[in-house]
Order: C-alpha cells, then sequence, then structure tokens
C-alpha cells in the first residue's frame, strides 16, 4: 500500500503500510499521537495517545494511564481521506512518521493537507 499525500496542488507518494500522526494541541501544548495502517479501503486508526489531559483531551472510556501517556483504540472505521489544517497557535505542524523517516506537514496556518490511500498507479484516487 501507499500514502498519498496532498498539499499545495502536488503529490507525494510514501510507500508505506502504517504511519504515526504526532502534533502539539493548540491550547494545552500537550503532544498527542496516532498509529495508522493503509488499507485498500481506507485509513485505519489503530491507537491513540495523549500525553496528560486537558481542555478537549479528556481521555475517553477505556483508555490506560502509561508511562504519562492515556493510550486507547479509537471506535472509528476506515477513513477515505484525513484532512489536516495548521492552526499556527504551536508554532509547528504535524509530524508524520514511517519506518523509513518523519516529516513535517503543515506548519505555516492556512496550510491544508490532506492523507489517504493511494491508488495501484501511486496516485490520489479520484473523488
Amino acid at each position: 500500500m501507499s500514502l498519498c499525500i496532498l498539499a499545495a496542488g502536488k503529490t507525494v507518494t510514501l510507500s508505506v503500510a502504517a504511519f504515526t500522526l504526532s502534533w502539539t494541541h493548540s491550547v494545552e501544548r500537550t503532544r498527542w499521537e496516532e498509529d495508522w495502517k493503509v488499507t485498500p479501503t481506507g485509513l485505519q486508526l489503530v491507537e491513540a495517545r495523549i500525553k496528560g489531559s486537558g481542555a478537549g483531551m479528556e481521555p475517553p472510556e477505556g483508555a490506560v494511564l502509561k508511562d504519562g501517556w492515556w493510550i486507547y483504540a479509537p471506535d472509528v472505521g476506515p477513513q477515505r481521506r484525513v484532512v489536516l489544517a495548521a492552526s499556527g497557535a504551536t508554532g509547528d505542524g504535524w509530524t508524520l512518521c514511517s519506518v523509513q523517516d518523519c516529516r513535517e506537514l503543515g506548519k505555516t496556518a492556512g496550510d491544508t493537507i490532506a492523507l489517504e490511500p493511494c491508488g495501484s498507479d501511486g496516485t490520489s484516487q479520484p473523488r
């Protein structure tokens, strides 16, 4: 499987089966991480971790506190597209890490980034 990253009219293709998306919460300044799988039916959120809790970051029922992180498995189905929009309130955007490397996405306020599984030819699939 491949992940397509769409930004500023361009598409970057990563040959990955899984990735971690992380960011800093704009109000609480707390770290948030999500593990995703790239599947033929969409992007599947597997696990989420929140470093602490606070405004808008209350851990859901069933979350476990381990080494300062609230860890849980979100109950959501595959997502055809995940859209990220930078607020500019944290000084950075999102970090997307795979087994290959990490890259920063959407650092500038107003930047919109879309993540989605790529088609079999490695390009973004039409909506």
